[in-house]
């Protein structure tokens, strides 16, 4: 009799305890559904946000939205200050929301993540001392000096001056091979890319085409101070200008001029 009672009080307690158990999975289930059904605030697309977009244009076409917790998606933002630093490499359309998925740094997106707005990139080719190869580096910033020739009536006048400045170098020319002796620079083609306005590329382009082609040198490069950078006036140089400036007045009247 007593080993009959003790088989049926170890089925009774294990009844008990498989009760408890599934008592407290039920229990836990329905919390889990319940949490699930919470609404929590996400951020969404106002309308499309292109391929390309930068982030912190981005954040300017951002509004919130309640979701049921569950519906969040994986990767979602709970700040625009998380994207801002980045750039759209997939679109995000509208109603959904924004993930840093959808997103990358600017320098995995190569040179188009660099551009914005009225910016260009702009190819030009020249020798190495033209570009300062294995001087220039990327993210350099640089200006354009130029010596352009003005022809009226039928005289040539010579003008040189600093056409545009603080150009951002994109990827910089490839420097002399090593053992090249630095005087072999001149007349040894290489390329740079430089980022510039479109009005910036244009007059850009019209210097290549309007100085003396046949004098090499007639426009260069100049590398710009990282920091502390200031400008000099702008102002034209000519002959006179070359010959004249520093000279005392009795200096300046012997050359008849």
């Amino acid at each position: 009799m007593t080993y009959r009672v003790r088989n049926i009080g170890i089925a009774v307690a294990l009844a008990v305890v498989a009760a408890l158990l599934t008592s407290f999975y039920v229990t836990n289930y329905k919390r889990h559904v319940q949490r699930g059904e919470d609404h929590v605030t996400v951020l969404v697309a106002k309308h499309d946000i292109p391929v390309g977009t930068a982030g912190s244009d981005a954040t300017g076409m951002i509004s919130t939205a309640q979701v049921p917790r569950r519906s969040v998606v994986p990767g979602s933002i709970s700040s625009p200050d998380e994207i801002k630093n980045l750039v759209a490499s997939q679109e995000t359309f509208a109603g959904e929301q924004i993930t840093t998925q959808r997103f990358t740094s600017i320098a995995q997106t190569g040179v188009e993540g660099q551009l914005r707005g009225n910016l260009r990139a702009f190819q030009v080719a020249g020798d190495q001392n033209q570009l300062l190869a294995g001087t220039v580096k990327d993210n350099d910033h640089v200006d354009l000096v130029a010596a352009i020739t003005l022809h009226t009536s039928g005289t040539d006048y010579l003008f040189s001056r600093i056409v545009l400045r603080d150009l951002k170098v994109l990827q910089a020319p490839s420097g002399p091979a090593p053992g090249t002796k630095i005087t072999g620079g001149a007349g040894q083609t290489t390329s740079a890319l430089l980022a510039m306005t479109d009005s910036q590329a244009q007059k850009f382009q019209w210097v290549l085409a309007n100085t003396d082609s046949s004098t090499t040198g007639s426009w260069h490069l100049e590398l710009r101070p990282i920091t502390h950078v200031t400008d000099s006036p702008d102002h034209l140089d000519s002959i006179k200008t070359v010959l004249r400036d520093g000279l005392s007045r009795s200096a300046a009247r012997a050359l008849g001029r």
